[in-house]
């Protein structure tokens, strides 16, 4: 018996107009996917533009350049970081300038000593990275380089340029309060007395004075001012020198005025003061004092900051806090109301002004030694360096905002 066929049902073929409408369908589905994905990548790329402009593009900005060399915005964040790493984020700002300089100063270091044959190679900067334990980037290996670099100009170039011998004094000097101490000095000294034993009783500068203010075989050029080396000059040996007065001299002494103006229980006292740079000028000041210009001569010849003088309220409980030392203290608050001190000396105070007395030991030609080597190597240094600033284009594009930027930029990454 012949099996029954099974009926196959006829392929159901779309009309056109069902075929037209599935293609209308399918293209606005591409639309709408196209337009869609162009949507979305204007959205990104706004956001991305928006970014790069925001914290992108502000760190590639060239802010300074140096014959042509430019450094970014980047490369100066980087720097402030490496040059403070040790101070609070709240100094940085402080520093936003010196650092610019440092860079500028660095780049002028390297292009001058590149054009004398003078290169920090890169195994030196190695050693130096490892020895010192730094970061190995640029900014650091930079720093580095530069460090090199200077060694060998002071040492090898500037250096080895110098004499073995030259014109030095060998000299003591002293730096006293006042022409009238100093004046003293020179009277004490003819009759007899050691020079070394008044420098250790009368002398204020520290750097001196701790050698019995010798300061050994010196060039004039490496005198510690133009006032010690034209005496040290023109002085013979043996000779004492004049009162030389320098006002730009700093010592740890002042002497005050006090007065006290008004007292009250709960307030304390109020007072005035005028701070004098010597006992001779203290005494000088206060014979010409009264109450109606008292404001006045604290304006003309105090050196404490307050320009009339006044200091405002005071209490005995608080004196260990306040601004003022014990020998200030112990008047101030025994004082009888409208009365003016006598002079009161304050050796925790520090004054400008004051006399020299300078004695030659020997002079004439003599071998340098290796510390005034160094320093004549240095001045040599700093005034080469200077020529080379002088000499070059240097554009620094930092404003206010920039620096802010990278301020916040390093104190965000501490």
């Amino acid at each position: 018996m012949a099996k029954k066929q099974k009926k196959v049902k006829p392929k159901q073929v779309p009309t056109k107009r069902q075929l037209s409408r599935w293609q209308r369908q399918t293209r606005m589905r591409r639309i709408i996917i196209i337009a869609a994905v162009i949507f979305l990548a204007g959205i990104l790329g706004y956001v991305g533009y928006g970014a790069y402009n925001d914290k992108i593009k502000p760190f590639r900005q060239v802010v300074i350049e140096v014959n042509g060399t430019s450094f970014t915005m980047d490369y100066y964040v980087k720097m402030l970081d490496a040059y403070t790493k040790n101070m609070q984020p709240s100094q940085l700002y402080y520093m936003a300038d010196p650092i610019a300089n440092q860079i500028v100063q660095d780049e002028l270091i390297r292009q001058g000593a590149e054009s004398l044959g003078i290169n920090a190679e890169a195994q030196e900067i190695d050693e130096k990275i490892k020895e010192n334990k730094l970061p190995n980037d640029k900014a650091y290996r930079n720093i580095v380089a530069v460090t090199i670099l200077r060694e060998k100009l002071l040492e090898n170039y500037f250096g080895s340029r110098l004499p073995d011998t030259m014109e030095q004094a060998h000299i003591q000097v002293m730096l006293v309060e006042s022409e009238t101490v100093a004046n003293e000095v020179i009277g004490k000294v003819e009759n007899g007395e050691d020079f070394t034993t008044l420098v250790g009783e009368l002398s204020y500068d520290s750097r001196s004075k701790e050698k019995g203010g010798d300061l050994d075989w010196l060039p004039k050029e490496l005198m510690p001012n133009t006032f010690i080396g034209d005496a040290a000059s023109s002085l013979e040996t043996g000779e004492l020198s004049q009162p030389i007065y320098d006002e730009s001299a700093s010592k740890d002494v002042g002497y005050w005025l006090i007065e006290v103006t008004d007292k009250g229980e709960e307030k304390g006292i109020k007072a005035r003061a005028i701070l004098l740079g010597s006992k001779q000028e203290a005494d000088e000041v206060r014979t010409a004092l009264s109450d109606e210009n008292f404001a006045e001569l604290a304006k003309e010849h105090s050196q404490y900051e307050s320009e009339d003088g006044e200091l405002g309220w005071l209490k005995e409980e608080e004196k260990e806090s306040n601004d003022f030392g014990d020998a200030f203290n112990e008047v101030v608050f025994n004082l009888d109301l409208n009365v003016i001190s006598e002079s009161v000396k304050d050796e925790s105070v520090q004054t400008t002004g004051g006399y020299w007395v300078i004695k030659v030991l020997e002079k004439g030609e003599h071998e340098l030694r290796d510390e005034v080597r160094k320093g004549l190597a240095y001045n040599d240094f700093t005034e080469w360096l200077q020529v080379q600033r002088e000499t070059s284009t240097i554009n620094n594009y930092l404003d206010e905002e920039k620096k802010g930027l990278a301020v916040e930029r390093v104190s965000k990454g501490r």
